[in-house]
């Protein structure tokens, strides 16, 4: 089970975070002068962060549009049953579709809302009849179709502590 503590964090880990969300390749001794603190200090912190669990790791981000994967459709799922096995059976079942970028379990008429992420209708249309409804205890899907992303860029600042 992970440990979904908080972690208190002061005005450097909140500095350092904002920099790393924005610049996360940015060297140690950069991201010292910016906070303002030594190279030693600042790297124990990045430690502690890490080791926490508050930075989860680093990645590069990529531009959909430019890898052909511009087609963006949210899905409602409705399960035929809810009682924790279910639940579980479904969440495996779907880590396991690389085109899913998000899977949130919703409370409300409908029990999850998917993000996906194909080239087109096309390879939508074969995910959803491949993958998607074949997940467990689908009882059915609604698709919403994304026309423009406004605001797409994960993680929000955060918030001076």
């Amino acid at each position: 089970m992970a440990d979904n503590r908080t972690v208190d964090l002061d005005r450097f880990d909140d500095k350092i975070l904002n920099i790393l969300a924005a610049e996360g390749r940015i060297s140690v001794t950069e991201l010292a002068a910016r906070i303002g603190l030594s190279k030693s200090p600042t790297q124990a912190r990045l430690r502690r962060l890490e080791n926490t669990g508050i930075i989860r790791g680093y990645r590069a981000l990529f531009d959909p549009i430019r890898l052909g994967r511009d087609h963006v459709v949210f899905v409602e799922v409705k399960l035929t049953d809810t009682r924790e096995a279910a639940l579980a059976s479904f969440a495996a079942a779907v880590l396991r579709i690389p085109e899913v970028e998000q899977c949130h379990l919703i409370a409300g008429a409908f029990d999850y809302l998917l993000k996906v992420r194909t080239s087109g209708m096309t390879g939508y249309r074969a995910i959803l009849a491949e993958k998607l409804s074949t997940l467990p205890y689908v009882a059915h899907t609604s698709t919403y179709v994304a026309m423009q992303a406004v605001k797409e860029e994960g993680l929000a600042p955060v918030a001076p502590g």
